[in-house]
């Protein structure tokens, strides 16, 4: 094999999707930046990172976070995803990605970091026949593609990953915060199961999750008539 056939040094980077949710809306929200750098400069994308000669990978997930959102998290916050490889991922230069998920349970100020112009939530919205990214008029199609790179696919299999584990860990409810109400469960199971929480029939769901969350108060009544039940997770 000769020299030229051979990678020695690819770049490393470090992506990390952050999840959060949207209290009044009950919606599941992603964190996107705009770039302002080549390659793909003026496009949307998930938030990355190069990773540094002297830290881990995981080191640099939760740096990412301080360096984009300003929030400084411990390891606990996240969870590795998946590694991409594909060798025309990226133009030029051949880059390896290591993706992270974080899941923030409040959706704090945005500032744009290095490299970005922009910063901003997106909600998810997924249906049978797509899934979508949208912030105000803007509005994007996922796996047209929609964003740079392959951040398409880096989403795909966040999304593929999540609704896999929803009924044996459920680690996406973090963006519920430490203590939720079903109906907040169910909006987000809803979400990316692809249905309605109007289909996820409370009781039925309650019992056949029980596994996972437990019950451990009630909530602060906002309104007249009896509070919700408040639940967190299991372990």
């Amino acid at each position: 094999m000769s020299d030229e056939q051979l990678l020695t040094r690819p770049l490393i980077t470090v992506t990390n999707l952050i999840w959060s949710f949207d209290a009044t809306s009950q919606t599941v929200q992603l964190l996107l930046v705009r770039r302002d750098q080549e390659p793909f400069a003026d496009s949307w994308a998930l938030p990355e990172t190069l990773l540094r000669r002297h830290e881990s990978a995981d080191d640099a997930a939760i740096r990412l976070i301080k360096d984009k959102i300003g929030l400084e998290l411990s390891l606990a916050a996240t969870e590795q995803l998946a590694t991409f490889t594909a060798p025309d991922r990226v133009p030029g230069e051949r880059a390896l990605a290591l993706a992270y998920m974080t899941f923030l349970p409040s959706m704090p100020a945005l500032t744009p970091g290095y490299g970005a112009s922009e910063v901003a939530w997106f909600t998810l919205r997924r249906t049978a026949e797509q899934d979508t990214l949208q912030n105000g008029r803007r509005t994007f199609i996922l796996n047209r593609p929609a964003l740079a790179f392959d951040h398409d696919q880096i989403i795909a299999t966040a999304l593929t990953r999540i609704q896999n584990k929803l009924d044996y860990q459920p680690t996406v409810l973090r963006i519920l915060g430490q203590q939720f109400t079903l109906k907040e469960a169910r909006n987000v199971y809803a979400t990316f199961l692809k249905t309605t929480p109007a289909a996820i029939d409370n009781s039925n769901f309650r019992k056949t999750h029980a596994h996972l969350f437990e019950e451990c108060g009630t909530a602060t009544p906002k309104q007249s008539g009896r509070p919700p039940k408040i639940y967190r997770l299991r372990g």
